[in-house]
């Protein structure tokens, strides 16, 4: 009897060894267009394990714009988005069930931006030159602010409109000096495409204090997976900040995922020009993502000034955000 309970303690023990782990949570990410390297951290963190060490199988998706990316995250056909910030707060004023769990810039990338070597350094320079703008999307909404503060006028230049892409011909093509971009974005396509360098004039250096992009979820999905949200914005943090150790290295985690992804030179410079917009003075201390209540009120005030937000949203701005889902601690 001794010896038969001995082999099925054995066999008992053995079953467990062989147990195969317990399996990692399925995340889909879905972010806010084509892949560049604003987007570094994240095919980072998957090729280093970092997502893997909390549980997680990440699947990155590209977008189709941070609306669409926020209707999909809304509609919970992607676990998690990375949007611009304000995008989101447009769609949960008008009910869309999203938040912010994380908000990872904190400055503003929008600018005014032209060739390097045409010396349009300064807001000043931009008068009796063409900018080329595209009607209605956010960095239109917010020149207005920009030339308030700067003390332009509309007459002071000429303006051109297009879409995206006509926006970015009309100066690689030399029909407008300037147009409307995010520093590490816009102005790497133009360096793409023609090996010239771009100076951008930024927005946030002339008083306009207001987010950008960050990570979103549905709010019932939060409210339903709160360890895992918990899991992902620590794996994220994470990956950020080993991302901003090694750019290349982040840079190339891109290509090696996405070979067609970009340029290896242009895809590290623009993830090089997103880092400073990490912090802001306030949170220079702080590990990615900890955003400041200030800075989110405003936020919601300039977009409901500028940028079309339904002024009820200045009722309670802590309703687009938390920061309960963070790893705690200073950098």
């Amino acid at each position: 009897m001794k010896r038969w309970t001995a082999v099925a303690t054995a066999l008992g023990m053995a079953a467990l060894w062989m147990a195969p782990a317990a399996a990692a949570d399925k995340v889909v990410l879905m972010l806010n267009w084509y892949v560049y390297g604003e987007h570094a951290p994240f095919y980072y963190g998957k090729s280093k394990g970092i997502y893997a060490a909390e549980g997680i199988d990440l699947e990155i998706q590209e977008g189709r714009g941070s609306a669409a990316t926020t209707q999909a995250v809304a509609a919970k056909t992607a676990d998690f988005g990375y949007v611009d910030v304000p995008t989101m707060m447009r769609a949960a004023v008008k009910g869309a069930p999203v938040i912010a769990t994380g908000v990872l810039l904190q400055t503003s990338p929008m600018s005014v931006m032209g060739f390097a070597d045409k010396n349009i350094r300064k807001p000043e320079d931009i008068k009796g030159k063409t900018v080329a703008i595209t009607p209605a999307d956010s960095m239109t909404q917010i020149w207005p602010l920009f030339l308030k503060k700067t003390g332009l006028k509309e007459s002071d230049f000429k303006t051109v409109a297009g879409d995206g892409q006509t926006k970015l011909n009309a100066v690689i093509n030399g029909q407008a000096d300037l147009l409307l971009g995010y520093v590490m974005d816009q102005s790497m396509k133009i360096k793409d495409a023609t090996g010239k360098d771009v100076y951008p004039i930024k927005f946030a250096d002339y008083g306009i204090n207001m987010i950008s992009s960050g990570i979103i979820a549905n709010t019932d999905y939060v409210k339903a997976h709160a360890d895992l949200v918990k899991r992902f914005m620590s794996a994220t943090t994470k990956a950020v900040e080993a991302a901003e150790k090694d750019p290349k290295a982040a840079a190339q985690a891109i290509l090696d995922a996405n070979p067609k992804g970009g340029k290896i030179e242009t895809l590290t410079q623009g993830f090089e020009l997103t880092i400073p917009l990490y912090r802001t003075a306030e949170t220079k201390t702080k590990r990615p993502f900890q955003v400041t209540d200030q800075n989110m009120t405003d936020t919601v005030n300039l977009m409901v000034e500028y940028g079309g937000l339904d002024a009820k949203a200045k009722e309670n701005p802590k309703a687009f955000y938390t920061n309960d889902y963070l790893p705690k601690g200073d950098s």
